[in-house]
């Protein structure tokens, strides 16, 4: 951000991706070529490198934290402002990708995979941030 405004997003090379052993494959993830036979992660992004983090005071001091413990409850906080509390939630952000609804993260890495869209940022769907990042709730 710079004066409130986006300015630019890349993958953080912590983050998590690849396919789920156990967890059947979303309905609406077959438009995406994720590679994988079941649950591809991850859905969406928010904040997550703890160097570029979100600002918090905590006993008059200020402190920068990333990663699940910040983005977790940001995508949270968007589902439940989004009020969208139906059995098909989690294919909700697959079926509004690619619109205004939410910011496409296309640089940037997490690692090397047998796929490289389950660890390179890509146009559209890929593994370290999903359909990419809230831009307000209507993808939610």
């Amino acid at each position: 951000m710079s004066g409130g405004v986006r300015s630019s997003e890349t993958v953080w090379s912590g983050a998590g991706s690849g396919c789920s052993a156990y967890n059947t494959a979303l309905s609406a993830q077959s438009t995406f070529n994720t590679g994988c036979a079941k649950r591809a992660e991850a859905d969406v992004s928010a904040v997550a490198d703890p160097n570029t983090g979100v600002s918090v005071m905590y006993n008059g001091s200020w402190y920068i934290f990333g990663g699940t413990s910040v983005s977790a409850p940001i995508i949270a906080s968007v589902y439940a402002l989004a009020g969208n509390g139906t059995s098909t939630t989690p294919n909700y952000p697959y079926q509004h990708a690619g619109s205004a609804n939410f910011f496409d993260v296309t640089s940037g890495s997490n690692g090397s995979c047998p796929t490289s869209q389950w660890c390179n940022a890509r146009a559209g769907w890929d593994g370290p941030t999903g359909v990419g990042t809230p831009n307000g709730v209507g993808g939610f």
